[in-house]
């Protein structure tokens, strides 16, 4: 918590989604971080412990918030971690939410109430 504020990380490298996920996230009380590759991800994870992080399953490299979501539980990551991703659902096929400790996927392009709804009942 920040300023009596839950922080949220979000993670991605399309720079419009970002922006897209603050306004969303802010508009419903929270604060954000902002992180644009799996590695400032990482870092800020560790420098701003956050509440919550939300990835892009894809960013630089094919699956890296894959790749994010395991470095995060090495670190010790004990917070709620989502992966967002155009896939969505399929990604179960290929991956074990277990495995990478994830608490759920996001379905691109994000719905502002499932997003705030979902925030709430993490968050509280």
């Amino acid at each position: 918590m920040k300023d009596e504020k839950y922080v949220i990380l979000c993670v991605d490298d399309d720079i419009d989604m970002l922006d897209a996920l603050k306004i969303i996230i802010e508009n419903e009380g929270y604060s954000v971080v902002t992180a644009s590759s799996a590695e400032e991800g990482l870092k800020k994870f560790k420098s701003e412990n956050p509440d919550l992080i939300i990835a892009d399953l894809m960013m630089e490299e094919v699956d890296s918030g894959a790749g994010l979501a395991k470095d995060l539980k090495l670190a010790g990551c004990s917070v709620p971690v989502f992966l967002l991703s155009s896939v969505g659902n399929a990604l179960r096929n290929n991956t074990s939410y277990y495995d990478l400790a994830l608490s759920g996927v996001f379905q691109k392009p994000i719905q502002p109430e499932v997003l705030a709804r979902t925030l709430k009942r993490e968050l509280s």
